[in-house]
This record gives structure tokens, C-alpha cells and sequence, in this order.
């Protein structure tokens, strides 16, 4: 199973940090983020992976390089314009191709077992990953139900930027600027998504503050 990284952001809401680094590669335990995320999902299994590059997307590049030195394959999307999350995995499809691929954000830090995406089958158009609803999401996005669905009903929870998904998941969008939410929003009462519920620690990595504090929890 191939897993695509997003990995474009501007990181807007971490400046100064990121005026001349890309979230990414900020660090936490004397590694990067997306050096944890890399390691936890090789880890997990997984060895053909794909970074979509937009803000400072070079910096990236040499750092990882083509993942051999890692022992892993990284093939790279590039964006000109920033296409967001859906956009920017509409775009990255040929390289995805037709099998169910694993999606997770490059500026989380949590110690998930990656595993249980990998293993996972698909019987829905995607599968989310929900968690607690932080402090600074306190109404959260979704519920999930007692059948294992994503609902609007419910006490709602957090997507925790990793899921599963099948390329006909985004099959219908029209290349560009898209959100995954408009996606979810649209299909949210379809029964085309299925979720789950992990309780383990997970971080929203958004903002310095928010940054300071992992790296004084995980030293």
C-alpha cells in the first residue's frame, strides 16, 4: 500500500518559525515532524510513499532525496499554486495508482500504530481516523455511529489528518483548490465513509505555542 504525505502547507500560523523553513521540517526530540511521521510509517510497513511540494517544497527534497537512503521509495507532487488537501491528492493520483492508498498529514505528531491503516481493509470510499477534540476545535468535526460511519449526529470528534481512501473517492473533483472537508461534507450522509476512534496521543502541531509544547513533553 502506497501512503501520500501532505506535506505543502505554508504554515502560515507558525511564522515567524517557517519563514524560512517549511513546517515540515521543524523539529521536535532532535528530528523533524516529517522525519517522526516517515519513521513511524516505515516502521508500520510501509515503503512507496508520495509527498506532494508546494512552500519551500525544495528544502524538502534534499532533505529526504529519493528515500533510498532510508530504505524507502519517495516519489514527489508537485504544486505551482497551493491545491490543499483534496486538491493536492487529486493531483498526485497517477502516482497514487488504483488501489486504496493511506493518507496522513506531515505536521501531526502522535504515536498511532500506523499498522492498523496498513492492514486495514476498505469497505467503504475512505476511511478517518477521529480523535479528541483539542482544545482549539473544541466542537469538533464529526460523530461516528454505531454501524462505524461517519455521521453528522453525535457526540462529535476531531479527523486526525490520517485515513484511508480509494482513488474513485475522488473520482468526481475537478482539478484545482479543493478541500478534503467539502468531500467529507458531501459524502458524510452517502455512507461512503467509515471511521474510527483512537484514543492515544495525538498533536495538532499549529501554531509555536503549540510546538513548544511537544518539544517540552517529548524533550
Amino acid at each position: 500500500m502506497k501512503v501520500m504525505i501532505l506535506a505543502a502547507g505554508q504554515g502560515q500560523r507558525m511564522l515567524p518559525l517557517t519563514e524560512n523553513l517549511p513546517k515540515p521540517l521543524l523539529a521536535v526530540g532532535g528530528k523533524t515532524l516529517l522525519d517522526h511521521r516517515i519513521e513511524a510509517l516505515r516502521c508500520a510497513g510501509f515503503t512507496e510513499f508520495v509527498l506532494n511540494l508546494h512552500y519551500l517544497g525544495d528544502q524538502i527534497r534534499a532533505h529526504l532525496g529519493d528515500g533510498s537512503q532510508l530504505g524507502i521509495e519517495i516519489q514527489y507532487s508537485d504544486e505551482d499554486e497551493l491545491l490543499e488537501t483534496a486538491g493536492g491528492i487529486h493531483k498526485a493520483l497517477p502516482l497514487l495508482g488504483d488501489q486504496p492508498f493511506a493518507v496522513v498529514s506531515a505536521d501531526t505528531f502522535t504515536d498511532y500504530d500506523f499498522q492498523m491503516l496498513r492492514n486495514m481493509k476498505l469497505d467503504r470510499r475512505a476511511h478517518l481516523v477521529m480523535v479528541d477534540n483539542p482544545e482549539h476545535h473544541p466542537e469538533g468535526d464529526y460523530a461516528i455511529d454505531e454501524e462505524g460511519l461517519l455521521s453528522l449526529a453525535g457526540t462529535k470528534l476531531t479527523y486526525a489528518g490520517m485515513g484511508l481512501f480509494s482513488p474513485e473517492f475522488f473520482s468526481s473533483l475537478q482539478p484545482g483548490r479543493r478541500m478534503l472537508r467539502e468531500l467529507f461534507d458531501r459524502s458524510v450522509n452517502l455512507s461512503e465513509i467509515s471511521a474510527d476512534y483512537y484514543s492515544g496521543f495525538w498533536n495538532d502541531v499549529g501554531t509555536p505555542e503549540r510546538l513548544y509544547a511537544l518539544r517540552e513533553r517529548r524533550g
